[in-house]
C-alpha cells in the first residue's frame, strides 16, 4: 500500500468556492472569472483581479482574510472521498501526509475542527519554500524513510504536480471542474476515490 502525500486547501479541503465567491463580491466579478486565478494562489488572483477591476488589493486581502477568519467557526468541508482514502491508506499500512502553503496554526485548527487525522505536516510558513519546489515533499519522504515509489501526492494545482514529480513521487492532479490545468505527464482524476486502485499499484522508481 501506497503512503499519500496531500496537498490541503482545495483537496483535502473543498476550499475555493469560498474563496472564489468572497474575491468576485470584492472585484465585482463573477466566480469563474475567479477560479483560474486561484488555483495558481491566492496572491495571483488578488494581484490579477486589482489590475483587471481597480479594486484595492487592501479590499481584496481583506475578503481573503474574512473567509479565512469564517473558517474558524465554520471550516470548509473536506473533499468527496477524502475519508475512504485515507482510511484504505491507514488499513494498508500507508502513511497520510500533508504537504501545505498553509500556517502550521492554521493548518492545525482545520484538521482538528474537520476531525482528520494525519500522520505528518510540512507547512511553507514554517521556513520552506513554496511548491513547486520539491523542498516540502523531499523532507517528509526523508523523516519517514520513505522510498518516492511507494507515494502518491495528490494536488488540485500544477505547482503540486510538479513539486511531487521533482521529487520522485508520482504527482496526480484533481481536476477543477470548468478550470483547464495543465500538468503534463500526470494521471488526472476527478474524484479522490479515483485513488484507490493506484494505491495498491507498484511502480519502479
Amino acid at each position: 500500500m501506497r503512503s499519500v502525500i496531500w496537498d490541503m486547501g482545495g483537496t483535502l479541503v473543498d476550499t475555493y468556492p469560498d474563496v472564489d465567491r468572497a474575491l468576485a463580491a470584492a472585484a465585482g466579478t463573477a466566480p469563474a472569472e475567479v477560479a483560474p486565478l486561484t488555483r495558481v494562489s491566492s496572491s495571483h488572483a488578488i494581484t490579477t483581479l486589482a489590475a483587471r477591476h481597480g479594486t484595492p488589493e487592501s479590499v481584496l486581502r481583506a475578503a481573503y482574510e474574512g473567509v479565512k477568519d469564517h473558517w474558524r467557526e465554520h471550516p470548509a468541508p473536506l473533499r468527496d472521498g477524502v475519508a475512504a482514502v485515507m482510511e484504505a491508506v491507514r488499513v494498508g499500512g500507508g502513511l497520510n501526509l500533508v504537504a501545505t502553503h498553509r500556517d502550521r496554526a492554521s493548518a492545525t485548527q482545520l484538521l482538528e475542527t474537520l476531525g482528520v487525522e494525519v500522520d505528518d505536516l510540512v507547512c511553507a510558513p514554517d521556513g520552506f519554500p513554496r511548491k513547486p519546489d520539491p523542498t516540502m515533499i523531499r523532507i517528509l519522504l526523508d523523516r519517514h524513510a520513505l522510498e518516492p515509489a511507494g507515494c502518491l501526492a495528490v494536488g488540485d494545482r500544477p505547482a503540486d504536480v510538479a513539486a511531487a514529480q521533482a521529487a520522485g513521487v508520482e504527482g496526480i492532479l484533481l481536476v477543477t471542474p470548468g478550470v483547464s490545468l495543465e500538468a503534463p505527464g500526470a494521471p488526472r482524476i476527478d474524484d479522490l476515490r479515483e485513488l484507490l486502485p493506484m494505491l495498491r499499484a507498484t511502480r519502479e522508481s
